[in-house]
């Protein structure tokens, strides 16, 4: 796989600096039972990284020493590490909201067949990956037969209260382009998405999130491959826009990895960049005893991919928000 991080590192991209941590995210491990073509942490059925029990026990720690007020729990699938639900019990206990990042298809998974009910009963938010309406482009981007399976999670999450006006239990899609290409705009696309699966599955969500693809793992090896990785680049920069600035998830966010090291985002992780611009790594125990107000943010070239068009965040496009 190409390394895009070198082609990443020198950059045009404005600096900037955090503001009040108010969501950990952290990487349970990359062990996942789909192998995606967008995926930027390169997770499959065959990875073995999973965060260690001493690691998982800083977690409430930490979520109570800086009054962090959202636990965004991904993966891989974040469901396949054996701690999941003890992890979600403990934060919840905290009056913490927890979000899963689910791709749906875990739900059928052996040993999760009550899954979904576990989730509704500590009033989890599910975000699923549904890169499309459409089976075709579903099944080209994920494998075959993940969206009939992906249908069949969302009914199963209707059915429990999910996505269901009044129910408080909320049920967020994700769609990614199936390409090199920026994500349409969101609340019409959100429109589209409701009508068909509504119309032909019965089925409803809260809201939907639009997010690009970054040039890096998976798809950025893809893209150096099939030589557009230039070409995607000046389309992120060209597009930039400064107003989303304020909005991008790392001024809020910092990512642990399954390790328990921090990153600024997520996609930083994945390129092996540490938190900050000092040098020095932090580990999610150095958040026991100090904080991140104002400190640099370390950007790089993929950065732009936040910042291009209406913006893209892990709570999808920017500039509806």
């Amino acid at each position: 796989m190409h390394d895009t991080l070198p082609l990443l590192e020198k950059t045009r991209f404005p600096a900037i600096h955090r503001a009040h941590l108010e969501t950990l995210q952290v990487n349970l491990g990359y062990k996942c039972n789909q192998t995606c073509l967008h995926c930027h942490v390169n997770a499959g059925p065959n990875r073995t990284e999973m965060m260690d029990v001493d690691t998982l026990a800083l977690i409430p720690q930490v979520l109570a020493a800086r009054s962090i007020g959202t636990l965004d729990l991904t993966g891989g699938a974040p469901e396949l590490h054996e701690e999941f639900r003890a992890i979600v019990r403990a934060a919840r206990a905290m009056n913490v909201r927890v979000i899963d990042r689910c791709n749906l298809t875990i739900l059928f998974e052996p040993g999760q067949a009550d899954l979904a009910e576990f989730l509704a009963e500590q009033r989890v938010e599910v975000v699923a990956s549904m890169p499309c309406y459409s089976a075709a482009n579903v099944d080209k981007q994920r494998g075959d037969g993940v969206f009939d399976k992906s249908i069949a999670g969302l009914q199963k999450l209707n059915a429990l209260g999910y996505g269901v006006p009044g129910s408080g239990l909320v049920l967020n899609l994700v769609y990614n382009p199936q390409g090199p290409s920026l994500p349409p705009e969101q609340k019409g696309l959100e429109a589209d998405y409701k009508r068909e699966l509504f119309k032909h599955f019965g089925v409803v969500f809260n809201q939907l999130l639009a997010l690009t693809n970054m040039p890096i793992q998976r798809f950025g090896s893809t893209l150096v491959s099939k030589g557009t990785f230039e070409t995607y680049m000046e389309l992120l920069q060209s597009s930039f826009q400064e107003k989303n600035l304020d909005g991008v998830m790392c001024r809020s966010t910092v990512s642990v990895d399954w390790q328990g090291w921090l990153s600024d985002c997520d996609f930083n992780q994945q390129l092996g960049l540490s938190l900050g611009t000092s040098g020095v790594r932090k580990h999610l125990r150095d958040l026991l005893t100090g904080g991140l107000d104002a400190k640099p943010i370390r950007v790089a070239g993929h950065c732009f991919g936040c910042t291009a068009g209406q913006g893209s965040s892990c709570g999808g496009a920017l500039d509806s928000h």
